[in-house]
């Protein structure tokens, strides 16, 4: 191992120094390879943390941007080539970046930058030098910056008149970003201009901008203090210092350039439509307007109702305009809403292709129809049907392929249909939702599985970060057919297979909740959680005192239903290295308990672990339960899906930035599956499959490197992984790190897994 070892380094050391030689290859004679800067803050008297904090802001904007590195390697600069044609001239046109030379450096104007940022932040008189360094022909940059003290905020004062405004800018006080004692920054300035400015939005001062306000700063105090003014300029337009009104309310819901008079417009609730073809309800308005006429302009319910407009899914294009009423004498707003819609029946023809890491390839036709104004009251209906295959072209048994069909109807109201009213405040459009759908799934040489589903429940999102789910009504039948013999006869010997065709009745409400705050692209950490609820049976089994263990099997309409409570939570975190590389990390635990009229959870809704999304160096839902490995595996002629009770699944991926469209990836994968209970037939028990307090050492771990095509429309992910520790494996030989040998070919046979998707793992 020792050897392997040494023989890796020393290629990887001599890449590094082939890498630094062809970095430098186009630079001129006379020139040097720019290779960055840095600022250092001489200044005694800071705060460890404040002074690193100044010195990343200060070296943030000095320009320009030595060439980029991942791990210090300058792969786009390596790939740069000054040939005209041929292949190195299109990995350079594509992929290679031209050298930053030293002598494109203007010193003088980043010293200046420098200060200017410096006095920016309070530190009034500063001065800026810079040091060079210059290493073979390389060259990097070192400020010195001299700060001095930092003026701090001795006081701030509101010096408004009495006016109506006056008095609204003097409301905002308590929530001014302007704190005595703070270091002086014309940035919160800045956004202190624009906090007030928002507030005075919310009061109907529509014609104000933040430019008709003053903030004086007086640095005449002693001992390095600031005290500041805030007013409203004498300036300021008349028009601004008005509280305007909503007026009238015009809405076109089928507008087109034509379309722009008022001679057509029906009253209806505060509104006038102005819709001569009927093309919708005009109550589908009264939901997606915030404004009334005679409320005071509101900058929220402005937004809010564009928001609504515009996630409503129906209009291509959102249009609005206030224009002011001369005619009165008062500040009165008109506000006008012009939409687009899409056209109100579509049709989608898709071909889909796939593969996965259990050795099928597959492919998908997809037909779906559109009605986005159903019942003229933007109801949106949609009906699929999909036709596919997926073939096993390696591994056991090539003929053990799938087949795949069915449809689904899905009808979404853009309300809460509910026996009582609820008003929703969020900009969202909450929705109702009624599905009916069949599935068909034909394994070859197997079985016929026959899913009919349906449901009913609402969808909504308190903001753009939350988001609940919420099934009054589920119901999933399942119904097995055409089993074959042989299957049978391999079934009667393991409950993985037979579990796959059991019939199965399960209904009973779910509910899903969403956070996440991953659009926020300015945030070095970002979050995302999913968590759901499934419950089946619950009330109708404890009111028939179904009691499975014991025989007492209860039915509904023939069929015996499942009781069960399943919980899933899915934790993300993403933590921004750099400006495009980041390091992901996820943990998935899940629990679910079968009882009164069941004693297991039915198959749909087990848990199952590996596969391209999972843990990547083991083939998808091949992995456990427990220390449980299948005999036959790798023999058998059907494929097993393993499944458990309990799941618990770790990962964590560094993702830098290659180049260009490229994205890398190293990654660690953890986790496995327990049972709850042993099978009561003897002769099923899986061994090692329960969950006991030992299952941290029961753990699969794998690992491996791939790499991400950021295509815009879609990303395309490659992964190869492969195991370092295998729970079915005796205590203390687990883990495998020294079985690894790359060079032999049965071990890679039996351990290097690739998988090709789409999109991230997560």
């Amino acid at each position: 191992m020792s050897k392997r070892i040494i023989h890796i380094s020393s290629i990887l050391f001599i890449a590094l120094v082939i890498s630094s030689c062809s970095t430098t290859k186009y630079v001129p004679e006379g020139d040097y390879l720019y290779t960055g800067a840095k600022v250092k803050v001489d200044t005694k008297g800071l705060k460890k943390s404040e002074k690193k904090s100044l010195e990343s802001d200060l070296t943030s904007i000095l320009r320009p941007k030595p060439n980029s590195s991942v791990l210090g390697i300058r792969f786009k600069l390596m790939l740069y080539s000054k040939a005209k044609k041929g292949l190195s001239h299109w990995l350079s046109k594509k992929f290679g970046e031209p050298p930053v030379l030293f002598s494109s450096v203007k010193v003088d104007y980043n010293r200046q930058l420098i200060t200017n940022r410096l006095e920016n932040r309070g530190y009034f008189n500063s001065s800026a030098t810079a040091d060079t360094s210059i290493h073979g022909k390389k060259a990097r940059l070192t400020y010195h910056a001299e700060t001095g003290r930092q003026y701090l905020i001795d006081s701030v004062a509101f010096i408004t008149d009495s006016s109506v405004l006056g008095k609204t800018v003097m409301s905002t006080v308590d929530e001014s970003l302007l704190k005595a004692g703070d270091g002086y920054n014309l940035d919160v300035i800045k956004a202190e201009r624009e906090r007030i400015d928002s507030r005075l939005k919310e009061q109907g001062f529509y014609y104000f901008n933040p430019d008709y306000l003053i903030m004086l700063v007086d640095s005449t105090v002693n001992n390095h203090k600031v005290n500041i003014y805030v007013n409203v300029k004498d300036s300021t337009p008349d028009k601004a210092k008005e509280q305007y009104t909503i007026n009238n309310i015009y809405i076109y819901p089928d507008y087109n350039l034509r379309q722009n008079s008022r001679a057509q417009a029906k009253p209806y609730d505060d509104f006038y439509v102005i819709d001569p073809r009927n093309t919708f309800k005009p109550r589908v308005f009264s939901r997606m307007m915030f404004f009334r006429k005679g409320d005071l302009y509101n900058r929220t319910d402005h937004n809010m109702s564009l928001n609504r407009l515009v996630n409503l899914g129906t209009f291509k294009f959102v249009k609005n305009k206030f224009t002011e009423v001369d005619s009165t004498g008062k500040p009165l707003l008109d506000t006008y809403y012009y939409l687009t819609p899409y056209p109100k029946k579509s049709l989608r023809l898709e071909l889909l292709g796939k593969t996965n890491s259990a050795n099928y390839t597959g492919s998908e036709v997809d037909l779906s129809w559109r009605n986005r104004n159903t019942f003229k009251g933007a109801e949106l209906l949609t009906v699929t049907g999909y036709v596919g295959t997926d073939v096993q072209i390696s591994g056991v048994n090539k003929a053990n392929n799938i087949f795949r069909a069915g449809g689904e109807a899905n009808l979404s109201f853009p309300r809460f249909i509910t026996p009582f009213k609820i008003n929703s405040t969020s900009a969202f459009v909450p929705r109702t939702k009624v599905t009916l759908g069949y599935d068909l799934l034909h394994r070859q040489n197997s079985y016929n599985l026959n899913s009919f589903r349906t449901s009913f429940g609402y969808n909504w999102k308190e903001d753009i970060k939350k988001e609940h789910t919420l099934n009054i009504f589920s119901v999933t039948y399942v119904q097995p057919s055409h089993v074959s013999d042989e299957y049978r006869q391999q079934a009667a010997t393991d409950p993985t297979l037979e579990k796959a065709i059991e019939k199965q009745f399960i209904f009973g409400p779910t509910y899903n909740f969403n956070y996440t705050n991953t659009n926020e692209q300015y945030k070095r950490n970002t979050f995302y959680f999913n968590g759901n609820l499934d419950l089946s049976g619950n009330i109708v089994g404890l009111l028939s005192g179904a009691d499975a263990k014991h025989g007492n099997v209860k039915t509904l309409f023939g069929t015996d239903y499942a009781q069960y409570i399943r919980m899933e939570a899915d934790f993300r975190h993403y933590l921004k290295i750099g400006e495009k590389s980041q390091l992901a990390s996820r943990i998935i635990a899940g629990y679910g308990y079968a009882y009164g009229n069941s004693t297991a959870l039915p198959f749909v809704k087990q848990f199952f672990i590996g596969g391209s999304n999972s843990i990547r160096a083991f083939r998808a839902r091949s992995l456990g339960p427990g220390t449980y490995r299948d005999p036959k595996i790798d023999t058998d002629l059907f494929t097993t899906d393993q499944s458990g009770d309990i799941k618990l699944e770790m990962n964590t991926e560094y993702r830098p930035n290659l180049f260009s469209i490229v994205r890398g990836a190293v990654f660690v994968d953890a986790g496995n599956i327990w049972l709850l209970n042993d099978d009561p037939d003897p002769a099923k028990v899986k061994p090692g499959a329960k969950f006991t307090k030992d299952f941290l050492n029961q753990l699969a771990v794998g690992t491996g490197v791939g790499l991400r095509f950021d295509l815009s429309f879609l990303i395309l992910r490659t992964d190869l992984a492969f195991p370092i520790r295998k729970p079915w494996l005796p205590e203390g030989q687990r883990w495998v790190f020294d079985q690894i040998d790359f060079g032999s070919k049965n071990w890679r046979k039996e351990n290097l897994v690739f998988n090709l998707a789409i999109g991230y793992p997560f």
